[in-house]
Protein backbone atom coordinates (compact mmCIF):
# COMPACT_ATOMS: atom_id res chain seq x y z
CA UNK A 1 0.00 0.00 0.00
CA UNK A 2 2.50 2.53 1.07
CA UNK A 3 4.26 4.61 -1.64
CA UNK A 4 7.82 6.03 -0.88
CA UNK A 5 8.07 9.21 -2.93
CA UNK A 6 12.01 11.18 -3.40
CA UNK A 7 11.70 14.87 -3.57
CA UNK A 8 11.02 15.18 -7.21
CA UNK A 9 7.97 13.25 -6.45
CA UNK A 10 6.82 15.70 -3.90
CA UNK A 11 7.39 18.37 -6.15
CA UNK A 12 5.07 17.16 -8.49
CA UNK A 13 2.45 16.59 -5.89
CA UNK A 14 2.78 20.03 -4.91
CA UNK A 15 2.74 21.61 -8.58
CA UNK A 16 -0.08 20.03 -9.69
CA UNK A 17 -2.34 20.75 -6.22
CA UNK A 18 -2.75 16.92 -5.62
CA UNK A 19 -5.51 16.52 -2.50
CA UNK A 20 -3.41 15.58 0.72
CA UNK A 21 -5.46 14.29 3.54
CA UNK A 22 -3.35 16.05 6.74
CA UNK A 23 -4.09 13.50 9.52
CA UNK A 24 -2.05 15.80 12.08
CA UNK A 25 -3.44 17.67 14.92
CA UNK A 26 -5.54 20.90 14.01
CA UNK A 27 -2.72 22.73 16.42
CA UNK A 28 -0.16 21.34 13.86
CA UNK A 29 -2.00 21.74 11.03
CA UNK A 30 -2.61 25.54 11.88
CA UNK A 31 0.97 25.89 12.33
CA UNK A 32 1.99 25.38 8.93
CA UNK A 33 0.02 23.25 5.92
CA UNK A 34 0.05 22.79 2.02
CA UNK A 35 -2.70 24.33 -0.75
CA UNK A 36 -4.32 21.44 -1.03
CA UNK A 37 -4.25 20.14 2.00
CA UNK A 38 -7.09 19.40 4.15
CA UNK A 39 -7.13 18.73 8.14
CA UNK A 40 -9.24 15.64 8.79
CA UNK A 41 -7.51 14.58 12.06
CA UNK A 42 -6.60 11.15 13.37
CA UNK A 43 -6.53 12.70 16.75
CA UNK A 44 -8.02 15.95 18.39
CA UNK A 45 -5.55 18.77 19.94
CA UNK A 46 -6.84 17.07 23.49
CA UNK A 47 -6.33 13.62 22.64
CA UNK A 48 -3.26 14.28 20.77
CA UNK A 49 -1.99 16.05 24.48
CA UNK A 50 -3.29 13.50 26.38
CA UNK A 51 -1.03 10.65 24.30
CA UNK A 52 2.00 12.83 24.53
CA UNK A 53 1.61 13.07 28.14
CA UNK A 54 1.29 9.35 28.37
CA UNK A 55 4.26 8.85 26.34
CA UNK A 56 6.65 10.97 28.37
CA UNK A 57 5.37 9.15 31.72
CA UNK A 58 4.54 5.88 30.56
CA UNK A 59 6.44 5.22 27.11
CA UNK A 60 5.40 4.23 23.72
CA UNK A 61 3.12 0.90 24.23
CA UNK A 62 1.02 2.54 26.62
CA UNK A 63 0.45 5.78 24.87
CA UNK A 64 -0.79 4.01 21.90
CA UNK A 65 -3.03 1.90 23.73
CA UNK A 66 -4.79 5.15 25.11
CA UNK A 67 -4.91 6.63 21.66
CA UNK A 68 -6.47 3.98 20.45
CA UNK A 69 -8.90 4.10 23.60
CA UNK A 70 -9.34 7.54 22.41
CA UNK A 71 -10.20 6.95 19.04
CA UNK A 72 -12.64 4.03 18.81
CA UNK A 73 -16.17 3.17 18.92
CA UNK A 74 -18.27 6.07 17.34
CA UNK A 75 -15.20 8.65 17.22
CA UNK A 76 -13.23 6.15 15.01
CA UNK A 77 -16.22 5.59 12.66
CA UNK A 78 -16.95 9.08 11.91
CA UNK A 79 -13.60 9.73 11.72
CA UNK A 80 -13.34 6.74 9.20
CA UNK A 81 -16.24 7.88 7.14
CA UNK A 82 -14.78 11.38 6.75
CA UNK A 83 -11.64 10.08 5.32
CA UNK A 84 -13.83 7.45 3.12
CA UNK A 85 -15.66 9.90 2.02
CA UNK A 86 -12.22 12.48 1.11
CA UNK A 87 -10.49 9.58 -0.92
CA UNK A 88 -13.31 8.85 -3.21
CA UNK A 89 -14.03 12.47 -3.88
CA UNK A 90 -9.97 12.38 -4.39
CA UNK A 91 -8.75 9.28 -5.46
CA UNK A 92 -5.40 10.63 -6.47
CA UNK A 93 -4.43 11.91 -3.25
CA UNK A 94 -2.19 11.12 -0.21
CA UNK A 95 -2.40 10.71 3.45
CA UNK A 96 -0.11 12.82 5.01
CA UNK A 97 1.43 13.06 9.15
CA UNK A 98 3.78 14.42 10.70
CA UNK A 99 6.68 12.55 9.37
CA UNK A 100 4.90 9.30 7.87
CA UNK A 101 4.90 7.50 11.30
CA UNK A 102 2.52 6.11 13.03
CA UNK A 103 -0.68 8.06 12.43
CA UNK A 104 -0.80 8.11 8.89
CA UNK A 105 0.04 4.02 8.50
CA UNK A 106 -2.72 3.61 11.32
CA UNK A 107 -5.48 5.76 9.03
CA UNK A 108 -3.96 3.65 6.04
CA UNK A 109 -4.29 0.57 8.10
CA UNK A 110 -8.03 1.43 8.63
CA UNK A 111 -9.05 2.19 5.15
CA UNK A 112 -7.45 -0.59 3.74
CA UNK A 113 -10.20 -2.61 5.98
CA UNK A 114 -13.04 -0.88 4.36
CA UNK A 115 -11.36 -1.83 0.88
CA UNK A 116 -9.43 1.31 -0.04
CA UNK A 117 -6.11 1.59 -0.35
CA UNK A 118 -4.28 4.67 -0.39
CA UNK A 119 -0.84 6.12 -0.93
CA UNK A 120 0.91 7.87 2.21
CA UNK A 121 3.67 10.49 1.72
CA UNK A 122 7.00 9.24 2.62
CA UNK A 123 8.40 11.19 5.35
CA UNK A 124 4.94 13.26 6.01
CA UNK A 125 4.40 17.17 6.57
CA UNK A 126 8.48 17.06 7.18
CA UNK A 127 9.43 15.44 4.10
CA UNK A 128 7.07 18.03 2.25
CA UNK A 129 8.34 21.39 4.40
CA UNK A 130 12.21 20.45 3.69
CA UNK A 131 11.05 19.84 -0.31
CA UNK A 132 9.64 23.29 -0.15
CA UNK A 133 12.26 24.91 1.57
CA UNK A 134 14.89 23.51 -0.99
CA UNK A 135 12.81 24.14 -4.15
CA UNK A 136 12.69 27.39 -3.38
CA UNK A 137 16.28 28.31 -2.06
CA UNK A 138 17.13 26.75 -5.99
CA UNK A 139 14.37 28.35 -7.96
CA UNK A 140 15.36 31.93 -6.25
CA UNK A 141 18.70 31.20 -8.61
CA UNK A 142 17.09 32.49 -11.41
CA UNK A 143 16.98 35.66 -13.18
CA UNK A 144 14.87 38.37 -11.42
CA UNK A 145 13.22 41.79 -11.66
CA UNK A 146 11.74 43.63 -9.15
CA UNK A 147 8.87 45.93 -9.65
CA UNK A 148 8.61 49.29 -7.56
CA UNK A 149 7.39 52.95 -7.54
CA UNK A 150 5.50 54.64 -5.05
CA UNK A 151 1.93 53.44 -3.31
CA UNK A 152 -0.87 53.54 -6.11
CA UNK A 153 1.56 52.90 -9.34
CA UNK A 154 -0.29 49.33 -9.66
CA UNK A 155 2.45 47.31 -8.70
CA UNK A 156 0.84 44.65 -7.68
CA UNK A 157 -1.87 44.46 -10.35
CA UNK A 158 0.85 44.61 -12.79
CA UNK A 159 2.83 41.69 -11.29
CA UNK A 160 -0.04 39.99 -11.33
CA UNK A 161 -0.40 40.37 -15.09
CA UNK A 162 2.74 38.54 -15.92
CA UNK A 163 3.38 35.00 -16.59
CA UNK A 164 6.26 34.93 -14.43
CA UNK A 165 4.91 37.65 -12.02
CA UNK A 166 4.89 36.30 -8.27
CA UNK A 167 1.72 37.76 -6.00
CA UNK A 168 3.81 38.03 -2.71
CA UNK A 169 1.06 40.02 -1.45
CA UNK A 170 -1.76 38.00 -2.58
CA UNK A 171 -0.33 35.48 -1.06
CA UNK A 172 0.56 37.08 2.38
CA UNK A 173 -3.23 38.28 2.34
CA UNK A 174 -1.84 42.11 2.82
CA UNK A 175 -0.89 44.77 0.99
CA UNK A 176 2.16 45.68 2.45
CA UNK A 177 1.29 48.97 3.91
CA UNK A 178 0.23 50.03 7.27
CA UNK A 179 -3.46 50.19 5.93
CA UNK A 180 -2.27 46.58 4.00
CA UNK A 181 -4.31 44.31 5.96
CA UNK A 182 -7.34 42.34 4.25
CA UNK A 183 -10.40 40.96 5.38
CA UNK A 184 -8.48 37.10 4.70
CA UNK A 185 -6.41 36.47 7.99
CA UNK A 186 -2.76 36.13 7.46
CA UNK A 187 -1.05 32.47 7.14
CA UNK A 188 1.18 31.46 9.82
CA UNK A 189 5.01 32.32 8.66
CA UNK A 190 5.37 28.20 7.75
CA UNK A 191 1.86 28.22 5.80
CA UNK A 192 3.27 31.39 3.68
CA UNK A 193 6.27 29.98 2.69
CA UNK A 194 4.61 26.92 1.46
CA UNK A 195 2.37 29.01 0.01
CA UNK A 196 5.18 30.82 -1.81
CA UNK A 197 7.00 27.37 -2.49
CA UNK A 198 4.18 26.21 -4.24
CA UNK A 199 3.32 29.12 -6.63
CA UNK A 200 7.29 29.19 -7.89
CA UNK A 201 7.04 25.37 -8.73
CA UNK A 202 4.03 25.86 -10.97
CA UNK A 203 5.32 28.22 -12.93
CA UNK A 204 8.44 27.05 -12.39
CA UNK A 205 8.54 24.67 -15.87
CA UNK A 206 7.03 27.80 -18.50
CA UNK A 207 9.21 31.06 -17.02
CA UNK A 208 13.04 31.35 -16.81
CA UNK A 209 12.60 34.43 -14.37
CA UNK A 210 10.73 35.71 -11.65
CA UNK A 211 9.39 39.06 -11.67
CA UNK A 212 8.17 40.41 -7.92
CA UNK A 213 7.22 43.74 -6.32
CA UNK A 214 9.83 45.49 -4.20
CA UNK A 215 9.08 44.98 -0.95
CA UNK A 216 10.28 45.79 2.74
CA UNK A 217 11.55 42.68 3.93
CA UNK A 218 8.02 42.04 5.89
CA UNK A 219 3.87 41.84 4.14
CA UNK A 220 2.42 42.41 7.31
CA UNK A 221 3.38 39.44 10.00
CA UNK A 222 4.70 37.15 7.03
CA UNK A 223 8.36 37.60 7.07
CA UNK A 224 9.88 36.78 3.30
CA UNK A 225 12.42 33.55 3.71
CA UNK A 226 15.85 34.45 3.39
CA UNK A 227 16.74 33.22 0.18
CA UNK A 228 14.28 35.61 -1.77
CA UNK A 229 15.14 38.32 0.91
CA UNK A 230 18.88 37.99 -0.37
CA UNK A 231 17.43 37.96 -3.89
CA UNK A 232 15.74 40.63 -3.40
CA UNK A 233 18.90 43.00 -2.60
CA UNK A 234 20.63 42.94 -5.80
CA UNK A 235 17.71 41.65 -8.13
CA UNK A 236 17.30 44.69 -11.22
CA UNK A 237 15.01 46.97 -10.85
CA UNK A 238 11.57 48.65 -12.81
CA UNK A 239 9.80 51.54 -11.81
CA UNK A 240 6.62 52.64 -13.04
CA UNK A 241 5.53 56.30 -12.30
CA UNK A 242 2.14 57.41 -13.48
CA UNK A 243 0.15 60.79 -13.07
CA UNK A 244 -0.89 61.48 -9.22
CA UNK A 245 -4.48 61.80 -9.98
CA UNK A 246 -4.15 58.72 -11.51
CA UNK A 247 -2.65 56.91 -8.47
CA UNK A 248 -5.05 58.45 -6.13
CA UNK A 249 -8.14 56.38 -7.99
CA UNK A 250 -6.29 53.29 -7.65
CA UNK A 251 -6.14 54.27 -4.45
CA UNK A 252 -9.68 55.30 -3.94
CA UNK A 253 -11.09 51.78 -5.22
CA UNK A 254 -8.83 49.89 -3.50
CA UNK A 255 -8.52 51.22 0.01
CA UNK A 256 -12.03 52.94 -0.09
CA UNK A 257 -14.62 51.69 -2.42
CA UNK A 258 -13.67 47.62 -2.55
CA UNK A 259 -12.72 47.76 1.45
CA UNK A 260 -15.74 49.61 2.53
CA UNK A 261 -17.68 46.81 -0.15
CA UNK A 262 -16.08 43.85 1.43
CA UNK A 263 -16.49 44.98 5.05
CA UNK A 264 -20.10 45.81 4.70
CA UNK A 265 -20.51 42.17 3.14
CA UNK A 266 -18.94 40.43 5.56
CA UNK A 267 -20.05 42.08 8.85
CA UNK A 268 -23.99 44.06 7.63
CA UNK A 269 -24.08 47.51 7.70
CA UNK A 270 -24.06 48.73 11.03
CA UNK A 271 -20.99 46.39 12.28
CA UNK A 272 -19.21 47.15 8.50
CA UNK A 273 -19.46 50.08 8.89
CA UNK A 274 -17.75 50.41 12.69
CA UNK A 275 -14.88 47.33 11.38
CA UNK A 276 -14.59 50.15 7.89
CA UNK A 277 -13.74 53.08 10.21
CA UNK A 278 -11.76 51.01 12.70
CA UNK A 279 -9.65 49.84 9.71
CA UNK A 280 -8.83 53.48 8.64
CA UNK A 281 -8.18 54.92 11.86
CA UNK A 282 -6.11 51.50 12.92
CA UNK A 283 -3.97 52.46 9.60
CA UNK A 284 -3.11 56.21 10.24
CA UNK A 285 -2.90 55.71 14.07
CA UNK A 286 0.08 53.02 13.02
CA UNK A 287 2.24 55.48 11.53
CA UNK A 288 1.41 58.57 14.29
CA UNK A 289 5.16 58.70 15.32
CA UNK A 290 6.44 58.84 12.03
CA UNK A 291 4.12 61.63 11.11
CA UNK A 292 4.37 63.52 14.74
CA UNK A 293 1.65 63.50 16.63
CA UNK A 294 0.28 67.08 15.96
CA UNK A 295 -0.02 66.45 12.12
CA UNK A 296 -1.59 63.01 12.96
CA UNK A 297 -4.16 64.74 14.77
CA UNK A 298 -4.69 66.70 12.17
CA UNK A 299 -5.09 64.01 9.50
CA UNK A 300 -7.26 61.75 11.71
CA UNK A 301 -9.68 64.57 12.28
CA UNK A 302 -10.32 65.03 8.23
CA UNK A 303 -10.60 61.12 7.89
CA UNK A 304 -13.54 61.74 10.54
CA UNK A 305 -15.15 64.52 8.71
CA UNK A 306 -14.44 62.21 5.04
CA UNK A 307 -16.28 59.25 6.92
CA UNK A 308 -19.27 61.38 7.66
CA UNK A 309 -19.50 62.39 3.85
CA UNK A 310 -18.70 59.47 2.93
CA UNK A 311 -21.33 57.79 4.96
CA UNK A 312 -23.93 60.86 4.09
CA UNK A 313 -23.33 60.24 0.35
CA UNK A 314 -21.65 57.01 -0.31
CA UNK A 315 -18.65 59.19 -1.90
CA UNK A 316 -14.96 58.53 -0.90
CA UNK A 317 -13.83 61.23 -2.54
CA UNK A 318 -13.71 63.47 0.41
CA UNK A 319 -10.60 60.72 1.30
CA UNK A 320 -8.47 62.86 -0.50
CA UNK A 321 -8.37 65.56 2.02
CA UNK A 322 -6.07 63.27 4.54
CA UNK A 323 -4.82 60.79 1.81
CA UNK A 324 -3.11 63.35 -0.22
CA UNK A 325 -1.10 65.16 2.32
CA UNK A 326 -0.37 61.38 3.20
CA UNK A 327 1.09 61.04 0.23
CA UNK A 328 3.20 63.82 -0.64
CA UNK A 329 4.90 64.19 3.29
CA UNK A 330 4.73 60.43 4.14
CA UNK A 331 4.54 57.60 1.78
CA UNK A 332 6.16 59.30 -1.73
CA UNK A 333 8.95 60.73 0.63
CA UNK A 334 9.77 57.54 2.47
CA UNK A 335 9.80 55.52 -1.01
CA UNK A 336 11.49 58.04 -3.09
CA UNK A 337 14.82 57.79 -0.04
CA UNK A 338 14.65 53.72 -0.14
CA UNK A 339 15.00 53.98 -4.25
CA UNK A 340 17.83 56.39 -3.69
CA UNK A 341 19.54 53.62 -2.19
CA UNK A 342 19.21 51.29 -5.59
CA UNK A 343 19.83 53.61 -8.56
CA UNK A 344 22.34 51.71 -10.06
CA UNK A 345 20.11 48.77 -10.18
CA UNK A 346 17.37 50.69 -12.01
CA UNK A 347 17.07 48.99 -15.27
CA UNK A 348 13.60 51.23 -16.83
CA UNK A 349 11.10 53.68 -15.36
CA UNK A 350 7.95 54.59 -17.06
CA UNK A 351 4.08 54.61 -16.83
CA UNK A 352 2.20 51.22 -16.10
CA UNK A 353 1.74 50.23 -19.84
CA UNK A 354 5.55 51.22 -20.73
CA UNK A 355 6.94 49.22 -17.93
CA UNK A 356 4.46 46.33 -19.06
CA UNK A 357 5.58 46.48 -22.51
CA UNK A 358 9.39 46.75 -21.15
CA UNK A 359 8.52 43.79 -18.96
CA UNK A 360 6.76 41.27 -21.86
CA UNK A 361 9.40 42.39 -24.23
CA UNK A 362 12.51 41.90 -22.48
Amino acid sequence: MELIHSQQNIREILATDTPLIDVRAPIEFNQGSMPAAYNLPLMSDEERSAVGTCYKQQGSQKAVELGHQLVSGEIRDRRIAAWRDACIKNPQGYICCARGGMRSHIVQQWLHETGIDYPLVNGGYKAIRQTIIESTKELLQRPTVLVGGCTGNGKTILVRELPDGIDLEGIAHHRGSSFGRTLQPQFPQATFENYLGVQLLKKSSHTARWVFEDESKAIGANSLPEPLRHKMATASLVVVSDPFEQRLQRLKHEYFDSMTRDFLRCYGEEQGWLAYSEYLHHGLSAIRRRLGSQRALELTALLDIALIEQKKTGSTEAHFTWLCPLLNEYYDPMYNYQLDKKQERIAFRGTYSEVFEWLTTH
